[in-house]
């Protein structure tokens, strides 16, 4: 493997600025993959317009093909991140108007793509913000097929386009997750619910083993339902920064507040917290989510089970919860 600096007309930016992962990595076979420290991509996906394409310039690596906004990463930058700011650059993607839901990756060994798969939550047109996009269009999913693909992307395609309607959603029965350790945490209800939700909140910005989840690709940004009950129900709704510092243990997590990122929501179940859990359950049904349910009770497990939820135990969470601090 070698590093090879791009030269004139060559991506990235021809008329700005570089950065060090600007650079080509060619394999020993002579094949050349651009971005020293891999790249990433971001496909937008809007269910009533399909998903955003971008028509590569002619100078470009497989130039005159459709692909997705991506680009090189920088140095240290994640690839959820790297995704992002590329679709940003080169679409004009707003801040804030999508939201990752699960991330493939291509690894070679000496080098990687992943494509983040994001959800559209505010409606935008995109913006042709740099010279590496011929046009950049919204193509409908049945027709995506039909365009002359970039051929990294026309493989991936094959994979992404049958996870799109797939939407994973966990809930957490806190207060069985909580009582699972005998760790003191009848002293302080509250206090114990919130410590958990902190590394809820780590888990969940880090992203879930799609394996995890039982589903395919590497990764899956789930938002997360954390149902609390009784003295419990005066959990903080946010995560401070110091908290999230503390709860992720090392974890590659997002900053407090990303947009991009699916959040941990906080519901307070009334009267019995079973009831409350069934309830949110099948909420997230009734809108098509895919539920997995946090709990090792015997009987909400049924309950959960017959209405159509998977359920997982307090073990299986906990296991890959950062370490507590």
């Amino acid at each position: 493997m070698t590093i090879v600096p791009p030269q004139p007309g060559e991506p990235r930016r021809p008329d700005g600025p570089r950065d060090s992962g600007d650079a080509w990595v060619v394999a020993d076979s002579g094949e050349r993959y651009w971005g020293r420290y891999g790249a990433a991509g971001l496909l937008a996906y809007d269910p009533e317009r399909g998903v955003l394409l971008q028509h590569r310039v002619s100078w470009s690596h497989f130039g005159g093909t459709w692909a997705l906004p991506g680009g090189a990463l920088h140095e240290g930058e994640s690839a959820l991140d790297g995704a992002l700011r590329e679709a940003q650059e080169e679409a004009g993607i707003p801040e804030g108007a999508v939201r990752a839901r699960f991330a493939s990756v291509h690894d070679i060994g000496i080098w990687s793509y992943t494509t983040v798969v994001a959800d559209v939550l505010e409606p935008f047109e995109p913006v042709i913000s740099d010279p590496e996009s011929v046009a950049l269009e919204w193509v409908p999913v049945a027709e995506v097929d039909d365009r002359p693909l970039h051929p990294g992307f026309a493989e991936a395609w094959k994979t992404l386009r049958d996870l799109l309607d797939v939407r994973p959603v966990v809930v957490v029965d806190a207060a069985n997750v909580v009582g699972s350790k005998p760790d003191g945490w009848w002293k302080d209800r509250a206090g114990a619910a919130a410590r958990l939700r902190a590394r809820v909140e780590a888990w969940a910005r880090a992203g879930v083993p799609a394996a995890a989840l039982g589903l395919g690709c590497e990764r899956w940004y789930p938002p997360v339902s954390f149902v609390v009950e009784g003295a419990a129900k005066g959990v903080h709704d946010e995560v401070s920064g110091e908290e999230l510092s503390a709860a992720s243990a090392g974890m590659p997590v997002g900053p407090v507040g990303s947009a991009h990122i699916a959040r941990v929501t906080t519901v307070r179940a009334p009267g019995h917290g079973d009831d409350g859990i069934v309830v949110e359950v099948q909420r997230l049904l009734d809108a098509e989510y895919r539920v997995t349910l946090v709990t090792s009770d015997r009987g909400l497990r049924e309950r959960a089970e017959r209405i159509g939820a998977h359920v997982d135990s307090a073990a299986w969470l906990l296991n890959q919860l950062p370490a507590p601090r």
